[in-house]
């Protein structure tokens, strides 16, 4: 009897997807995937450019060798290139102290980092002319004495544009850091290497992917900035006016063709910046 006994081994059914959801389910997922990418991401995209270019590549050329266009555009650039420093000092400093050290506040101090995402950039800017106005401002009576501007001035924009773009780098850091753990420190701490010498032989060499990945989306926020430099700057043209702020203006005076077409230098600043991304993606997924 022993030898009739059959044994059956259980087959889990043979399926294409996650979930048995019927057909119709998936169908109607995709479909609405694919309303939601043409209508908020690739129409506005087609529209830009179209806007753009509509009137001829001579008059989108124009637009851009406007002076007041060109000023806005080395503005932004000066804008990105100080305070994405800033950003990559704060971000390796914090994400060095939160996943290397253990002390009191740490779980204060991770809530915290999370705060320009939370308020919004108007509210911070505002903030900032509550402290560092030359007439009203907290600090105004120290800024008169050594002669410092920094309210409707570069100095004020880039502290807004560190403070919007403040969390970007750490954020992108620590995952990576807490990922890769502290044995190889340990090790090379015990071989003899300095604090110093373990963090740029060892430490930061294995993060580099996440590094490259939060400078990139730093200085894409960065550059794209708008509500708390607006409240910051003044938005006065030529002087104070980064690229979204005179697009906003030269669309308030209807002048659509340049504001489209500054406009598309964003889109293409911002696509570049996706093509950076995944570069960065594909060449840490490869070394893996």
């Amino acid at each position: 009897m022993e030898g009739n006994t059959r044994f059956r081994i259980f087959r889990p059914p043979k399926t294409n997807s996650a979930t048995n959801e019927p057909i119709y389910i998936r169908f109607l997922l995709i479909l609405i995937m694919f309303i939601f990418f043409i209508l908020f991401l690739l129409m506005p995209l087609i529209t830009v450019f179209y806007e753009a270019f509509k009137h001829g590549f001579s008059m989108y050329l124009n637009a851009l060798k406007d002076p007041f266009a060109c000023d806005a555009i080395i503005l932004t650039l000066s804008i990105a290139s100080i305070s994405v420093p800033l950003n990559l000092i704060f971000g390796l400093a914090t994400a060095w102290l939160i996943t290397k050290f253990d002390f009191y506040g740490k779980s204060l101090l991770v809530t915290f980092l999370d705060l320009p995402f939370a308020v919004s950039p108007v509210i911070a800017g505002l903030l900032f002319v509550l402290l560092f106005s030359p007439t009203h401002g907290w600090f105004s009576d120290i800024l008169r004495f050594f002669d410092i501007r920094l309210i409707f001035a570069l100095p004020g924009m880039v502290i807004a544009t560190t403070f919007v773009t403040l969390p970007f780098i750490a954020r992108e850091l620590i995952p990576a850091m807490q990922a890769r753990g502290n044995q190889e420190e340990y090790a090379a701490i015990t071989l003899g290497a300095s604090g110093w010498k373990t963090f740029f032989n060892v430490t930061l060499p294995n993060v580099k992917g996440a590094l490259f990945y939060g400078i990139v989306l730093c200085n894409a926020r960065a550059m794209g900035e708008f509500g708390a430099v607006s409240v910051v700057s003044g938005n006065i043209k030529g002087k104070t006016s980064t690229i979204p702020l005179y697009i906003e203006t030269l669309y308030m005076e209807y002048k659509t063709q340049a504001a489209f077409a500054l406009s598309s230098l964003l889109t293409l600043l911002a696509l570049f910046t996706l093509f950076i991304k995944k570069c960065i993606e594909f060449s840490y997924k490869k070394r893996i």
